[in-house]
């Protein structure tokens, strides 16, 4: 058990020097928002789970497998918060990073070790099954979510979480192009908590936490090992030392 924390431990080191700036960002205009708001359970749980999953995305842009941890803690949160501002399918898109994305990744020890040298890009082919699994997904939840809930914003909430339940399966797939989904998938929840935060159902807090994962999603392109090979030829080095080191133990999960 001590050898595992320690592996997560090790998994929040050496990120891109830029993820940390934008947490310290992220933690800085989150506290402004809770002090400048009634302090209630819903605002401080918010403000524990938007903490998490700034986090857990800032994990995987580093291409370091804490994130599992990470997103099934921020997602209890953001269950919460969703089921309190009616947005139900953002309850499913939380489900939905557990099951494809945070829980895999906690069993699966192929997944954990040495992730970022096992990075690969869409073919043709991958991208065409993405797109028309996208649109499938956006049409049936958007139609169900509106004829069998009182959601008040269904297709938005659809498009949120038709285009984040793709992106996480294709995150675990190790697909690069995932971050073509988070882009779209932060643009999208951007306005569904905009919208919802007007109507008044939901805190500033989740729409700052949408734009921070906006910005995250950008710097993958330019830092992160998913697309950086300067980047990731780091990374994995510095994990296959790890590996090694832990190897005479048999202390890797």
């Amino acid at each position: 058990m001590s050898n595992y924390v320690k592996f997560l431990s090790h998994q929040l080191k050496d990120w891109p020097q830029q993820n940390y700036y934008l947490f310290f960002f992220s933690l800085g205009c989150q506290v402004m928002t809770l002090v400048g708001t009634p302090i209630t359970p819903l605002t401080i749980l918010t403000f524990i789970g938007t903490t998490l999953g700034v986090l857990c995305v800032l994990a995987i842009n580093a291409a370091k497998s804490v994130n599992g941890w990470l997103g099934i803690l921020s997602a209890i949160c953001f269950i919460i918060t969703g089921y309190a501002a009616k947005n139900y399918l953002s309850i499913g898109e939380q489900l939905a990073y557990m099951v494809t994305l945070d829980i895999p990744v906690l069993i699966s020890a192929n997944w954990n070790v040495n992730m970022a040298a096992k990075i690969r890009k869409f073919t043709a082919n991958s991208w065409t099954i993405a797109i028309i699994s996208t649109l499938i997904v956006y049409g049936i939840s958007g139609y169900l979510i509106k004829t069998l809930t009182d959601d008040p914003r269904p297709w938005i909430d659809a498009i949120s979480f038709s285009i984040s339940l793709s992106a996480g399966v294709i995150c675990f797939l190790r697909f690069n192009n995932q971050y073509f989904w988070w882009v779209a998938s932060g643009l999208a929840q951007m306005v569904l908590w905009f919208i919802s935060f007007r109507q008044g159902s939901a805190t500033l807090a989740m729409f700052i936490n949408s734009s921070i994962y906006l910005i995250n999603d950008v710097l993958a392109f330019t830092v992160s090992p998913w697309y950086n090979k300067k980047e990731r030829a780091r990374v994995v080095s510095q994990e296959t030392k790890y590996a090694a080191k832990l190897k005479s133990g048999s202390e890797l999960i």
